[in-house]
């Protein structure tokens, strides 16, 4: 195994981990995964989150009570770029489960994320997810795409 891809396995693991860690609604497992100072652009408001930590816990756990059972979340086409302290890597998310209204959900969703090495662990410091929109005037989500 050559060094890039080593590193890309590794990166791979994070991200394998921390949707671990959303399916579970384990929001502690999931925020492990953030350096302390990430930049988080995620799907739901506020344009940007603001912290990490107890805050973004929070806000997970807010999220993972919408839901009845574990949620999917599935990871495809990543493709990652790395070097000895700094990666970058981009894919799809599929989310996929029940809410607690017994609405069914499956989407896709755009995710790219940046990784910085600290203390020699791999942590997500950028982490942007969004779902295109309509530029008809509607501006309605394009959550009906499929890769």
């Amino acid at each position: 195994m050559t060094r890039t891809s080593s590193l890309e396995a590794e990166i791979s693991k994070v991200i394998e981990r921390q949707a671990q860690g959303i399916h579970d609604k384990d929001a502690k497992a999931a925020v492990s995964h953030y350096a302390a100072n990430a930049v988080i652009f995620d799907l739901a408001p506020p344009l940007r989150n603001a912290s990490t930590g107890p805050a973004l816990e929070q806000s997970l756990n807010d999220w993972f009570a919408t839901w009845q059972g574990p949620i999917g979340y599935e990871t495809r086409d990543f493709s990652i770029t790395a070097n000895d302290d700094v990666a970058f890597g981009h894919g799809f998310v599929r989310i996929t489960g029940t809410k607690v209204d017994g609405e069914h959900n499956d989407l896709w969703v755009r995710q790219s994320l940046g990784f910085r090495k600290i203390n020699g662990a791999w942590k997500i410091a950028h982490d942007h997810t969004s779902v295109p929109f309509y530029m008809d005037g509607s501006y309605k989500a394009a959550v009906d795409l499929k890769p």
